[in-house]
């Protein structure tokens, strides 16, 4: 029997649809991992008005819930790289992704634009899977 994704996923907000229009780093809610083993997150791009903008990834993840033991994780706890995830003011209208497969239970995505002064749409999810429980409420 196959598997589902629907009943083997959770989604959950990260960085809710916004506009930037300076430099500024936008940091995502502090995703949970308890009860599940993987962590995607999902950034969708929309038109973004600056060619020379550029938007830059970052991960922080920890023990604590408000990541006050906060480190970045190591390229071997990522799947893909935090560069194939980063995006410029040519990039309108694309879909990025970066994995966690660390072991700390905490996890926050910061996007840091720079050189952007025009309208910046972008927003991000975060997909929790191979959960311990399924289905998945």
């Amino acid at each position: 029997m196959r598997k589902d994704l629907h009943n083997n996923i959770d989604v959950r907000r990260a960085i809710s649809p916004k506009r930037e229009t300076t430099n500024a780093a936008s940091a995502s809610q502090i995703i949970d991992r308890k009860g599940y083993e993987s962590l995607e997150f999902v950034i969708v791009a929309g038109t973004l008005a600056t060619a020379a903008a550029t938007f830059t990834p970052s991960l922080e993840h920890g023990d604590e819930s408000n990541l006050s033991d906060t480190a970045s994780p190591a390229a071997t706890e990522l799947l893909g790289t935090l560069a194939e995830a980063t995006f410029d003011g040519a990039d309108d209208d694309t879909v990025y992704k970066i994995g966690y497969r660390g072991t700390k239970r905490y996890v926050r995505l910061t996007i840091t634009s720079a050189s952007n002064t025009g309208n910046a749409d972008f927003a991000a999810v975060a997909i929790l899977s191979n959960p311990q429980k399924a289905p998945v409420a």
